[in-house]
């Protein structure tokens, strides 16, 4: 028989209640930061996408500021579109 089959403790400890509840607390905390830490992420890109869907609609409308007009045909097509994009990125689509 060699030393390891002696030595196996199976893998466990005992406590008492006050250190099971609190082993028990810590793994239900610790389940929810990671949920949160996921829904953080989720918000995180929502945001950057947002970000990036915005961006090019001021870079066009600072483009030239010397002239006094914006040429925008078919501009009511555009702008719902451009709020359907915004309102599927604010629902996570």
């Amino acid at each position: 028989m060699d030393n390891r089959e002696i030595t196996f403790d199976f893998g466990f400890t005992t406590v008492d209640e006050t250190e099971l509840n609190a082993y028990q607390d810590a793994k239900e905390a610790q389940g929810r930061v990671e949920q949160f830490a996921d829904k953080a992420g989720e918000y995180q890109t929502r945001l950057d996408k947002l970000f990036n869907a915005i961006q090019p609609l001021l870079n066009n409308l600072k483009r030239d500021p010397a002239k006094d007009y914006i040429l925008w045909p078919d501009r009511l097509n555009k702008i719902e579109a451009f709020e359907d994009m915004l309102q599927d990125i604010y629902q996570g689509k």
